[in-house]
């Protein structure tokens, strides 16, 4: 939710609405999904690579232990699925088309803030790790966030102008003047976050000191992220003060200080909304009423008790259970153990594809991963029998598809996606937990066509990623080369790595190897950064992978975890991985650059073999042969695919005909890695 233009209209009025504050020894209930972006977009991260993960965890721990230096507790809320009634999809589209926009300008070298694809997923393993209590709502939070702030009499810590309205007792602290980079301390002792509270009372005050219950009616008029009536502007052109302004922002203060005086005559909402009817025509009165008063409810105090989830752990939320949905999906989904995609698809039957920062002239990244999708649609296709009657804007057309909503070119598009039919055990998701771990391993590995045997040498904290790899080079459209699984797989090396250095007992290992080759890795990282334009070829490969990985995690929660959740702070750094490929492609070679450290060595190799068997021979060819063979081999698969069609198993068909150099290569692949896998 949102009023657009209010919060830029109060903090040029930061003297007469806000007080300020020295924060300390107090609860404060934290809007999740603002901070994240917050700390995302403000602290000169790098957005072009696909994402920085270890170093917004880090900004991000030190945002939490600012706070417990202070005695704050902290209760962080996110936001989980979109309501049931579907009002905000219109919104939703937009936000979507304009985050196209921003990261075309960030492929191109331009400016654009889009947040990384697995940021939630960072973010919420960062709260874990730091004990930092959270729950994630059923749907938006802002309702909830209101009700739990006052019932705890704690001020709200968020960006979204949402809690301009709503009447807390404590007041709304906005995150942009939320100083917790700037820790003080009274007489020495006791230390504050210098803040600026928002204070609803002088609000009203300043406008004749009107009913604060008149408030939700002006966010409807002033136009939230749930209503957009073309009707209204019938109103607003006939009973407010004519446009004078000629700036965006001019215009839209403008419109909300006309609507705050207008409204500041009237004695409470019901006798407002007559006279906004008044100014309509009367077929349409009733309509309008109805869905104003409908939007009006939107700030009103929460049925959800969140302090009975932070206190006993249980989450009752009436619209979902009226759903019928299994009691684990619920709880799993409270806890932050599955993505609001999978409440969206569960009951709406309707997903959206967030953009990355890639190739907007290829098909969107996340076609790559469709198949592991729709197996999660079949796992969800049985849910409830309640879902169908209940949620009036449901997809799908037939009774197993479900829509996406996905970047095509520039623009978004919606695509009906068949969901696959599974056996008969696996099609009723409240027994899905009762599968044993064997089945449910299988069913995930079956998805990623990857073999167990494969991943018994790999750690457990990386058989998944290793997992997500091999699935990942199996497809051919990605164009992965070399350098790229390389650069991939050394960047999978920062978490051991980590874990060498902070080992007790260590010291030679950490003076010698683990901390040298850490040390270039940071070095890497920061090269990088001061670099030179982005390579979307590169972007757009890493960019498949990083879906496939969001949508075998998914998968991997939904099926409670057969392989363990990788920590994603210390697997993938854009920047890192990105700069690896600049250097393996002009001279360094994996070998020298692991030669300092023996176990970082010793555990690629295990990485490499076990994702190199799924990946396309040609990968390996050196390089000079590599493009002069794909020239000879180009008619040999034209004549392959005419006489005999395209075989799918990896690039045999490639290699056939006459070709003995190719024939050799496919029998003694296997010899020609072991040689190569290193360099």
């Amino acid at each position: 939710m949102g009023i657009r233009g209010l919060m830029s209209f109060v903090e040029d009025h930061s003297n007469e609405f806000f007080t300020d504050l020295k924060l300390r020894d107090t609860k404060i209930v934290i809007d999740g999904y603002a901070l994240f972006h917050r700390l995302s977009f403000n602290s000169n991260l790098e957005l072009r690579y696909g994402g920085d993960y270890d170093s917004f965890a880090d900004i991000v721990q030190k945002f939490f232990e600012s706070l417990f230096a202070c005695n704050i507790c902290p209760y962080v809320v996110l936001d989980g699925g979109c309501d049931i009634s579907d009002k905000k999809l219109t919104t939703l589209k937009d936000r979507a088309r304009e985050k196209i926009q921003m990261a075309h300008s960030l492929s191109v070298g331009g400016s654009g803030y889009v947040c990384p694809l697995l940021i939630r997923e960072v973010f919420i393993q960062v709260l874990i790790k730091l004990q930092v209590c959270f729950v994630q709502c059923f749907s938006e939070a802002d309702r909830d966030i209101m009700t739990l702030a006052n019932h705890w009499n704690c001020p709200v810590l968020s960006s979204d102008s949402d809690f301009c309205i709503f009447d807390l007792k404590t007041g709304f602290c906005p995150l942009n003047s939320f100083q917790w980079r700037n820790i003080n301390t009274i007489k020495g002792t006791q230390n504050y976050i210098p803040a600026k509270c928002f204070s609803l009372d002088a609000f009203c005050h300043h406008f004749s000191n009107m009913n604060k219950a008149l408030l939700p009616l002006f966010a409807v008029l002033c136009g939230n992220d749930h209503i957009n009536l073309p009707i209204i502007e019938t109103f607003l052109s006939k009973a407010c003060l004519p446009l004078g302004a000629t700036s965006s922002k001019g215009r839209r203060h403008h419109r909300i200080l006309g609507l705050l005086n207008w409204l500041s005559h009237f004695a409470n909402p019901t006798e407002a909304l007559d006279n906004v009817l008044k100014y309509l025509p009367k077929k349409d009165r009733e309509n309008v009423k109805e869905l104003l008063c409908c939007s009006m409810e939107e700030y009103q105090q929460s049925q959800v008790k969140l302090q009975d989830f932070f206190q006993c752990g249980t989450y009752v939320c009436p619209d979902a259970l009226n759903l019928g949905l299994p009691e684990w999906v619920l709880v799993a989904l409270a806890k932050g153990q599955l993505s609001p995609f999978i409440s969206d698809a569960l009951v709406l039957r309707r997903t959206i594809l967030h953009t990355q920062v890639e190739n907007m002239q290829q098909p969107n990244a996340h076609r790559i991963s469709q198949p592991i999708r729709q197996i999660i649609y079949g796992l969800l296709l049985n849910a409830s029998p309640h879902l169908d009657k209940t949620s009036r804007n449901a997809l799908p057309p037939q009774p197993l598809a479900f829509s996406e909503v996905e970047r095509i070119n520039k623009n978004i598009k919606t695509s009906i996606i068949d969901a696959v039919e599974l056996a008969k055990d696996h099609s009723d998701l409240s027994k899905l937990t009762e599968l044993s771990l064997r089945r449910r391993q299988m069913l995930l590995l079956e998805t990623l066509k990857v073999k167990q045997t494969i991943l018994e040498p790999i750690p457990a904290s990386l058989k998944l990623p290793v997992a997500v790899s091999c699935y990942w080079l199996q497809h051919t459209e990605t164009k992965t080369k070399l350098h790229h699984l390389q650069s991939l797989l050394l960047a999978m090396l920062v978490g051991p790595l980590t874990a060498i250095i902070n080992s007790p007992g260590k010291e030679e290992l950490q003076e010698d190897g683990a901390k040298m080759l850490y040390a270039e890795f940071q070095r890497v990282k920061v090269q990088t950064r001061l670099g030179t334009r982005l390579d979307l070829d590169t972007a757009h490969i890493f960019c498949q992978w990083q879906s496939c990985l969001q949508m075998g995690m998914y998968l991997n929660q939904l099926l409670s975890t057969p392989l363990p959740e990788p920590d994603l702070t210390r697997l993938y750094s854009g920047s890192l991985v990105h700069g690896l490929c600049q250097q393996l492609l002009a001279s360094t070679s994996v070998e020298s650059l692991l030669s300092m450290c023996p176990e970082a060595k010793q555990l690629y190799e295990h990485l490499f073999n076990a994702t190199r068997s799924y990946a396309p021979t040609e990968i390996f060819l050196p390089k000079g042969k590599s493009n002069s063979k794909k020239k000879r081999q180009k008619k040999q698969n034209t004549s392959c695919s005419k006489n005999r069609g395209r075989t799918t198993a990896h690039t045999k068909c490639w290699y056939k005909g006459n070709n003995r150099f190719g024939l050799l290569m496919v029998e003694n692949l296997e010899e020609h890695s072991e040689a190569s896998n290193l360099e």
